[in-house]
Parts: C-alpha cells; sequence; structure tokens
C-alpha cells in the first residue's frame, strides 16, 4: 500500500525518425518564406470608440479615500517600527560599548 508504483515505460522499437531533415545553407539563393517569413494580414484599423469619461459616485469616492487612508497608516506603522527598532539597536549598543569602557578602565586602575 505505500510502496510507489513506477509505470513501466515502454521499450524502444529501434526505428529512429528524423525530425529535422538537413538542408544545404547556399549563399545568394532566394529564401522561400514560410510561415513566420510572411507578411501580415492588413486589415484596416477598426474605429476606436470614444473613452467615456469616468464616473466616480460619493461611494466609489470614499472606498478610495479609505483605502488611502488605510495605506498611509500601514506603511506608517511599518516605517515608525523600523525607526523604533533603530533606536533600540543604537541604544544597546551604547550601553554595552559603556560597559566595555568600564571593563576595560577598571583594569587599567588596578
Amino acid at each position: 500500500m505505500f510502496r510507489p508504483k513506477y509505470p513501466t515505460t515502454p521499450a524502444p522499437t529501434g526505428n529512429a525518425t528524423r525530425v529535422v531533415a538537413p538542408t544545404t545553407v547556399r549563399p545568394g539563393a532566394p529564401i522561400e518564406p514560410t510561415g513566420c517569413d510572411s507578411p501580415a494580414p492588413t486589415n484596416p484599423p477598426a474605429n476606436p470608440a470614444p473613452a467615456a469619461p469616468a464616473r466616480i459616485t460619493p461611494g466609489t469616492a470614499a472606498a478610495l479615500v479609505a483605502g488611502g487612508t488605510a495605506a498611509v497608516l500601514v506603511v506608517g506603522t511599518v516605517l515608525v517600527s523600523m525607526l523604533l527598532a533603530v533606536a533600540i539597536t543604537a541604544a544597546s549598543l551604547a550601553v554595552t560599548a559603556l560597559v566595555i569602557r568600564s571593563l576595560l578602565h577598571g583594569q587599567h586602575q588596578r
């Protein structure tokens, strides 16, 4: 039940088929167009429909204001948190420097 069952691969038949027929390259020979080289059909461009001006309803405006306010609050919270992390790191480094300085200064006094 817990053993994986691997599919059996068919044995090769020995018949090799060529996927790409070899071609010779002759400099200056005309090149036959292929599907990629043929020009695109020229259809006249369709007349674009005139764009209607955007209509903002009071509900849409309120949603936009609420979304913008939420985005500003989230970004502000992240930035203040990063600033607080930097301040805590700086304070801990300052305390560590004072402790190391006092330890070294105490050794010279003795």
